[in-house]
C-alpha cells in the first residue's frame, strides 16, 4: 500500500442510482475545483464500518466544512444499490456516497485488496486522503497487518490534519424514561443551550439496573457528556448555567 500522495486521482466514471434512473459521475464532477475528504472502506453494512468509520465522519462533517472542505466522500467496492441503503440505513446525510462497483478508483488507487478468504472478493483497503482539485494532498493508509485494521484512517485523525485546534461537536446521552416530567425538562434545557444529543430510553424492567450499573443511582434522567456523568435534570440546569 503505498502513498499517491502529490498525484492525480484516477479517471473513473461511477454508476449511480438515483430517483429510480441510472446517472454517470465522474471524478471531475466529485474533485474539480474542491477540496475533498474521502474515506475508503471494505464494505457497506459491515461492522467496523458501520459502527465507527462512516458515522463519525458524517457527525463531523459540520465541522470539515467550516474548516474548508467542501464534501466528503465514501468510497466502497460496492453498487450503488447497496450504498444508497447504507445511506438510508445510517441516516448518513452529511456524507456522498460512491458506489466503485468494479474496483476501478480502488485499483487506480493501488489500495485494491483481495478478501477471497471472507467470500468479498476484491475489496478496498481502508483509508483516507485530502483532496485538493483533484491531486492528492494527504493520505493517512491503515497499516498491512491481519484483518481490519482501523487506526489512521478515522475522521478525527483527518480532521486533526487539517484543522488541530477546530472544536469538535460533544458527544451527548441521555438516558430516560417515558412520561419522565424531569427528563423532559433535561432534554428542553439542552437543546435550548444547543447540544445535539441521543437519547436511549428504558423501560422499567431494565432501568433500575442499567442506570444504577452506569451512574450510581437508579433515578432518570441521567445525562453524559463527553463519557462524564452530569446527572438529572437539577445538575443539567447548572451545567447550561456554567
Amino acid at each position: 500500500m503505498q502513498s499517491r500522495e502529490g498525484q492525480r486521482v484516477p479517471n473513473v466514471t461511477f454508476r449511480v442510482r438515483e430517483n429510480n434512473e441510472w446517472k454517470n459521475v465522474t471524478t471531475d464532477d466529485l474533485f474539480k475545483g474542491k477540496t475533498v475528504v474521502l474515506f475508503s472502506l471494505p464494505g457497506a453494512f459491515t461492522p467496523t464500518c458501520s459502527s465507527t468509520h462512516l458515522p463519525r465522519y458524517n457527525e463531523l462533517a459540520p465541522v470539515f466544512r467550516a474548516h474548508g472542505v467542501d464534501s466528503i466522500l465514501c468510497v466502497s467496492v460496492n453498487d450503488t444499490f447497496v450504498m444508497n441503503e447504507w445511506a438510508k440505513d445510517q441516516e448518513a446525510q452529511n456524507i456522498v456516497m460512491v458506489p466503485d462497483g468494479n474496483g476501478e478508483f480502488t485499483e487506480g488507487m493501488g489500495q485494491l485488496v483481495d478478501k477471497a478468504n471472507l467470500g468479498f472478493g476484491k475489496r478496498s483497503w481502508r483509508y483516507s486522503m485530502l483532496v485538493k482539485d483533484g491531486v492528492v494532498q494527504k493520505m493517512f493508509i491503515e497499516p498491512e497487518k491481519e484483518g481490519d485494521p482501523f487506526e489512521v484512517s478515522d475522521a478525527d485523525t483527518m480532521l486533526n490534519h487539517i484543522a488541530p485546534t477546530a472544536k469538535k461537536p460533544d458527544q451527548v446521552v441521555v438516558f430516560s424514561k417515558v412520561g419522565c416530567s424531569f427528563c423532559a425538562k433535561a432534554k428542553e434545557q439542552l437543546t435550548a443551550a444547543g447540544y445535539d444529543f441521543v437519547e436511549v430510553p428504558l423501560d422499567n424492567k431494565v432501568r433500575g439496573k442499567v442506570l444504577g450499573a452506569i451512574s450510581g443511582t437508579m433515578t432518570a434522567p441521567q445525562v453524559f457528556v463527553n463519557g462524564k456523568l452530569i446527572g438529572g435534570s437539577e445538575e443539567v440546569t447548572k451545567f447550561v448555567a456554567a
